[in-house]
């Protein structure tokens, strides 16, 4: 089966833009609402519960990476016996999944309190709040979760996106009602769990309409088996890692600093995540296309598409860097008050943070898309247990400036020049890698650049009308970086290709390659 990856992505792209400006403005409005109405210690509960049940989600091992990537060969070759088989053995391990976080989730119930420095809201019973949160996360394993494995291999997220879109207008419904009117987060949480068991059947219906000729029977051969319980074994320490970085931050927070601090950095983390979920659609819709790619196109062609994506989400990333420098502090005062808010010094760290998270999320999505996972296997683990002992260690001395920072060491000095390595002895050839490196120091030196730059000129800018000052430093954080990265970069073939790829997914409807190459 031919997979057309450009109008797949541009589809998932789309869809996952729309349905990611909706997750970022409704949750932002029940976060002012749930700080307004309930209190700011609310919001640090949510996000310990979160960081915990990511840890639990350990058990899933990495079982829907090497099933989705173990799809990408039968997708092209149409082999439907295949596909049901993979479906078989994907419905049983993720059963297995959630009996076990469920097991676990229940082991460590009696501990949750000690991840809390200092009170909590009164009247909530920490443990029935825990248990509620543990009973969404093993239903969402239980209830169908094998089915979505067909949509990502076939590069179809979009439909992932409009069936989240339905389901979660109707989980923020009731819980802006429940904010408003009741003020009863037991409620509020209930909402979660009632949303997940809808998201789940909902997606499983569209799935067997869709893919109506793929049932999960049949049987693989061991050693198929084999090799897939072998990717999984690797994919344990990728996700040992990712749960560690992502979860440890706010797990040590609330231990060393507490739950209003955790809140405080949560607000900002909110804002910075926000949008890296927005470059994280471009990730997502482009991973099976990057893996289907790398099976039926040539090594140089694969290699000429990193750098294209490389110079993309640098670009982006750089212009998203200028304007969290300078437009973080008005809109936190704007948002939440003086108060409630960090020094510029965390602001500098959350762009530094902002900007290497994203760089190495492309690599991951390469490393991914290939399935190089036991090359990598080490790599994850050694990052993740670098950045939990520097946390430990940093907390204690500069607070969340320690805990920001322990993530950039972590990542810039251990894990991105291994992952690298990882790439270009498994995936690129090696000869390829200084000048990749070369390319990506022209475009760190260029993000500095404009960081500077608009952050000169925005710190002269200041009206006592913060959404004045919002707007004016906004416009010149947007259009400076775009300027000065035109005329550092517009001759570049990456440049040009990256333009031709936009032209491309739209259809031509923009004419860009016209308008900003000259060509007719």
């Amino acid at each position: 089966m031919k997979i057309e990856r450009t109008k797949n992505a541009s589809r998932n792209i789309l869809f996952g833009i729309i349905l990611k400006i909706y997750q970022i403005a409704v949750p932002f409005l029940m976060r002012t609402a749930m700080i307004y109405f309930m209190g700011v210690q609310y919001l640090g509960l949510n996000s310990l519960f979160t960081s915990v049940l990511q840890v639990l989600n350990l058990a899933e091992l990495g079982v829907g990476s090497a099933m989705v990537y173990s799809m990408y060969k039968p997708i092209a070759e149409d082999d439907t016996k295949k596909i049901c088989a993979l479906m078989k053995l994907y419905r049983l391990y993720y059963r297995v999944i959630g009996f076990v976080i469920g097991g676990v989730g229940l082991v460590l119930t009696p501990f949750v309190p000690k991840l809390i420095s200092g009170d909590v809201p009164s009247g909530l019973n920490i443990y029935i709040l825990y248990l509620m949160n543990l009973a969404a996360t093993v239903l969402s394993y239980w209830l169908f979760a094998y089915k979505n494995s067909l949509l990502q291999a076939h590069q179809r997220v979009d439909v992932v996106s409009k069936i989240t879109l339905v389901t979660n207008t109707f989980q923020y419904a009731i819980q802006i009602l429940i904010l408003v009117l009741s003020h009863n987060y037991y409620y509020y949480v209930l909402a979660i769990l009632a949303t997940q068991i809808i998201t789940n059947i909902s997606t499983a219906i569209v799935v067997d309409k869709m893919y109506s000729r793929y049932n999960p029977e049949g049987n693989l051969d061991k050693d198929e088996i084999q090799q897939i319980n072998h990717k999984i074994r690797d994919l344990f320490t990728s996700k040992i890692g990712f749960v560690v970085v992502d979860s440890a931050d706010t797990i040590v927070i609330s231990a060393f600093l507490g739950l209003t601090a955790l809140a405080i950095y949560q607000n900002y983390f909110y804002i910075l995540s926000s949008v890296m979920g927005f470059i994280a659609v471009v990730f997502t819709s482009c991973t099976a296309g990057i893996g289907n790619s790398i099976i039926v196109e040539t090594a140089e062609k694969n290699y000429n598409d990193l750098k294209k994506f490389t110079f993309l989400i640098s670009w982006i990333s750089g212009m998203c860097l200028c304007c969290f420098l300078n437009l973080y502090q008005p809109f936190m005062e704007l948002w939440v008050g003086k108060d409630l808010m960090l020094s510029m010094g965390a602001v500098v760290c959350f762009c530094v943070y902002f900007y290497i998270q994203e760089i190495n999320k492309l690599f991951n999505t390469y490393k991914d898309a290939s399935g190089i996972w036991h090359e990598d296997r080490f790599r994850p683990l050694v990052v993740a247990l670098t950045n939990l002992c520097l946390n430990l260690l940093m907390v204690n001395f500069w607070g969340i400036y320690g805990i920001l920072l322990s993530t950039v060491f972590a990542t810039l000095f251990v894990g991105m020049p291994w992952l690298l390595h990882n790439l270009f002895t498994t995936v690129f050839d090696k000869k390829y890698l200084s000048g990749f490196l070369i390319n990506l120091g022209r475009y760190v030196a260029g993000v500095a650049l404009v960081g500077v730059i608009t952050y000169l000129i925005c710190n002269r800018i200041s009206f006592s009308n913060l959404w004045l000052t919002l707007v004016i430093r906004g416009l010149i954080s947007c259009l400076i970086p775009n300027v000065v990265f035109w005329g550092l970069y517009h001759r570049l073939r990456e440049f040009k290709e990256c333009v031709k790829l936009v032209d491309k997914m739209t259809k031509g409807k923009f004419r860009l390659s016209g308008l900003i190459l000259g060509e007719k």
